[in-house]
C-alpha cells in the first residue's frame, strides 16, 4: 500500500474515533495477521476486537459476526487490503 494512503486511512480513523492512533500501533497490530488470520473465525474475531479496542469504537456481536461473514464470502486476503480499507472508509 502506498504512503499517502496509509495516512488517508489512519486520519480517517482518528477523525471518527476522536482518539489519535499512532501509525506504529497500526503497524503493530497489522504485523500479527497472517493469511491464515483471515480463514480462522476465532482468529478473524480477535482481530476485529483489537481493532476496535484500539479505536476506542465498541462493536456488536452481530456487526462481528456481519464483518467475519464478509471477509469470508470475499475469500479477502492480506494482500489485498487496501481494497478493503477503501471500502471501509467509503461507509
Amino acid at each position: 500500500m502506498s504512503k499517502s494512503f496509509h495516512k488517508d486511512v489512519l486520519n480517517a480513523i482518528n477523525k471518527k474515533s476522536g482518539k489519535k492512533i499512532s501509525s506504529g500501533a497500526v503497524n503493530k497490530l497489522a504485523s500479527t495477521v497472517k493469511p491464515s488470520t483471515m480463514q480462522n473465525e476465532a482468529q478473524l474475531r480477535q482481530l476485529i476486537k483489537q481493532v476496535s479496542s484500539m479505536a476506542n469504537i465498541p462493536v456488536s456481536e452481530d456487526t462481528i459476526q456481519e464483518i467475519v461473514g464478509a471477509v469470508k464470502k470475499s475469500g479477502m486476503n492480506p494482500s489485498n487490503m487496501e481494497a478493503l480499507m477503501k471500502m471501509m472508509m467509503n461507509k
